[in-house]
């Protein structure tokens, strides 16, 4: 079944136009990568699917309501004179949620022993563990995450990679933006490729490699952005 499906969208803030017919769709239960370089448009389509803007062109559809999405975006909106724990108790209220399910959350991010500690005292990878910890308290059915793993060192990468492969096995649609290529090769069933704020490519990772005669790696799926662009990811 799709579960989000954008067909030929376009949207222009003023005289840049930041996406240009962009046309794809995602399946339930799987772990979707947008790929594109900083400026793409990668976050303004995730800005137009979960309503935070409207497109100027073009139709949306995404099949989970409002309170079935979660979100983690680059701004991480947590409140930084609260702990760990209060953070998530803010959103325990509101959807209802048992205490059991917000310590679990907790410990799926390795923050355990943080949950007393202010956000202002945490890294940038453990902010970035809660804010995932947050958007998945409610055990949403479709999961947006605007690079999950930016700047964070590869322990705690792979450990988000566990993470959302946990989610995507029980039953949530993992739709992710990245410019790094070995997460979206080793963590995503299928990927589209923005530049520019045009899909220049979609598919899954090793059969774009075969159409581009590369050879199904890292560096091979690099390679065909760069051929198809003429220029890199970052």
């Amino acid at each position: 079944m799709i579960s989000v499906r954008m067909k030929h969208v376009g949207k222009s803030f003023g005289d840049n136009q930041v996406l240009k017919d962009v046309t794809f769709e995602t399946h339930d239960g799987e772990i979707f990568g947008m790929l594109g370089p900083s400026g793409a448009g990668k976050t303004t389509i995730i800005n137009i699917l979960t309503k935070q803007l409207t497109q100027d062109s073009g139709e949306c559809y995404v099949s989970a309501k409002s309170e079935e999405i979660g979100l983690m975006l680059e701004h991480d909106g947590l409140f930084t004179r609260l702990s760990a724990l209060d953070n998530l108790i803010v959103f325990e209220d509101i959807y209802g949620i048992p205490r059991k399910r917000t310590l679990e959350a907790l410990e799926k991010v390795g923050l355990s022993d943080a949950k007393k500690t202010k956000v202002d005292d945490l890294s940038k990878g453990m902010r970035q563990r809660l804010v995932l910890a947050r958007a998945v308290l409610h055990k949403p059915k479709i999961l947006f995450l605007d690079e999950p793993t930016s700047a964070l060192d590869p322990m705690t990468a792979r450990g988000i990679h566990a993470l959302i492969r946990d989610l995507r096995d029980n039953g949530s649609t993992i739709f992710l933006t990245t410019h790094n290529m070995e997460e979206a090769t080793h963590l995503c069933d299928r990927v589209v490729m923005l530049h520019e704020g045009t899909i220049i490519e979609q598919g899954v990772p090793s059969e774009i490699c075969e159409r581009h005669n590369a050879m199904k790696t890292v560096m091979d799926l690099e390679s065909v952005f760069v051929n198809l662009t003429g220029g890199g990811l970052e």
